[in-house]
Formats: structure tokens, C-alpha cells, sequence
């Protein structure tokens, strides 16, 4: 994918700039974007996390994202593997927006085989970075970028991080520049459950669905109902066949995957459904 043709460059002067950036005390002198910025988008939340996360980390990350994107906040990420193409692919699953901040040039296939992904952002919000053509993904790139996806975002949101994950650095990055630090609680003797959790210890607030996004950064939005009409009964009646993925349950009983999401993390929630170690859901 030819991301780099049809890329513009947007200083901070020029129409387009993300008016989020403009605030923060060291916006990027020029970003190499692809995709739209729109007005909308400073209504953002940021939802990071592990690279290596385990199937409830995946879970929540896509849960959270098609929520918040439903409700009508952009998510923003870094591409990365794991927790943020998860949340990419939630947002844009529920037919929300999503903004990807990247370490590298536009040009450079990286992460590795997400083309598809990188085409579906352009198309429903914007791909940007504020390396040029040809910069590889080094290191020291990653902790700068963070501060452009908590400088875009009115809070950022942790899913699964151990203690000396970059997330963590975009949370601190968060905190320099004002904006609210939230984290998703996990499993005591998890690893990954350590980063969120020193967070929370820290004054972080604890988030376990959108609506306590919602609530922490005091925005006047409504999660919306659920339609009607619609019978949730076909999910859990699948599940009790066997354990199944939310993409075998979406193709199987017709639902949008935003939906079996719902339906899952509902299940879930109510102590009705349990989730193994590949993904699969089934019923107790």
C-alpha cells in the first residue's frame, strides 16, 4: 500500500491541524497525514495497551472502542499490535472514527501485513505521523509519538500494561499535558494487570465500560440504547453448542460484530459466559 501518495503535510497554521495538538507545550512542527481530520475529532479518547495482551485484554480493548465510537468519540491509537489495532478495529467495527498515530514514515510497511487495516482508517478518519518518508520504526521514535496520541485526546484509557510498558509513558505524557488518565482493571495475578493497576493506585480512574469514560471527562453524551426488536437469545444459543469466536458468532446468526460484542461483554458481565485462553466464548 502506497500510503505516502496522495499524503499531504499540515503545519500548525494550516486548516486541518488538529486543534487538540495546537495546545500541547511541543505540537509537531508538520504531520504526514492520510485520511481526514474532521471537527469531530476533538471529542477523542485514547485506548492503549500491551502488545502481547491476553483474550480479555483483546476483548475489552474492541468492546470499549465500539462503545465509545457509538457514542460518537473518536479512537485514537498507535497501530501497534495487540491492544491498539483492537481498539482500531472496534471503533471503525461499530462504524465510528479512529485516528493512528504511527513511529515511522507513511511509506513503511509497518506493522507488517496491516494494509487492510491501514486503508479501512483512511477511509473512516485519518493515518498520520510526523516522520517523513523512509524513517524506519526505530525505538526512540515510539515514547514521542505517545505524546502526539494523548496530545490528540482528552484522556487516555490503559488496557493490560506491565510496569515498563510504552503505554505507560503515554500516560505520563497524558498527565504533562492535562489530560485525564483512566484504566481498565484486570486480573490480580496477571503481569499485565500490574501497569492499570499501579495507575489506579495513583489516582487513574478504574474504567470497566464507556460509560465511565463518559462519566470521568464529564461529557455530555449518551451511550445509545440498544435497538428493538433485535432478540439477544441467539448469541448465548450458539455459545451453548460450543465455544465459538465473536466473528463465527457475527457470520452465523447475522449480527453486526459491534452487536455480538455487546451481547458478549454482557453475558460476560452477568456471569452467564466465560472466555478461554484463544478468544472463544462459551457458556458456564
Amino acid at each position: 500500500m502506497d500510503l505516502a501518495r496522495g499524503a499531504r503535510i499540515l503545519r500548525p497554521e494550516d486548516p486541518g491541524y488538529p486543534l487538540a495538538l495546537k495546545r500541547i507545550p511541543d505540537p509537531p512542527e508538520k504531520l504526514h497525514v492520510m485520511g481526514k481530520p474532521a471537527e469531530g475529532d476533538i471529542l477523542a479518547v485514547a485506548i492503549v495497551g500491551s502488545r502481547h495482551p491476553t483474550p480479555y485484554g483483546l476483548h475489552m480493548a474492541r468492546t470499549l472502542a465500539g462503545d465509545l465510537a457509538r457514542a460518537g468519540i473518536t479512537v485514537v491509537s498507535g497501530l501497534a499490535r495487540g491492544v491498539d489495532m483492537a481498539a482500531h478495529r472496534g471503533a471503525l467495527d461499530a462504524g465510528g472514527r479512529t485516528a493512528a498515530v504511527l513511529g515511522c514514515g507513511l511509506d513503511i510497511d509497518y506493522p507488517r501485513s496491516a494494509g487492510e487495516l491501514k486503508r479501512r482508517i483512511v477511509r473512516n478518519g485519518f493515518l498520520f505521523t510526523e516522520f517523513g518518508n523512509g524513517t524506519p520504526p526505530l525505538p526512540h521514535h515510539f515514547p514521542a509519538r505517545n505524546r502526539i496520541i494523548s496530545g490528540l485526546s482528552l484522556g487516555i484509557l490503559v488496557v493490560e500494561a506491565g510496569l515498563r510498558s510504552g503505554s505507560l509513558i503515554t500516560a505520563r505524557w497524558a498527565l504533562d499535558q492535562g489530560r485525564e488518565v483512566m484504566a481498565v482493571p484486570g486480573r490480580a495475578d496477571s503481569p499485565l494487570s500490574e501497569g492499570p493497576i499501579n495507575l489506579i493506585r495513583e489516582g487513574a480512574a478504574p474504567v470497566c465500560g464507556a460509560s465511565d469514560v463518559i462519566r470521568t471527562l464529564n461529557l455530555d453524551l449518551s451511550l445509545p440504547p440498544k435497538k428493538q426488536g433485535a432478540s439477544p437469545d441467539p448469541v448465548p444459543a450458539l455459545l451453548s453448542r460450543g465455544p465459538c469466536f465473536p466473528e463465527e458468532v457475527s457470520r452465523s446468526t447475522g449480527l453486526p460484530i459491534s452487536r455480538v460484542l455487546a451481547e458478549l461483554s454482557r453475558l460476560l458481565l452477568e456471569g452467564k459466559a466465560e472466555m478461554d485462553h484463544s478468544g472463544a466464548y462459551y457458556l458456564k
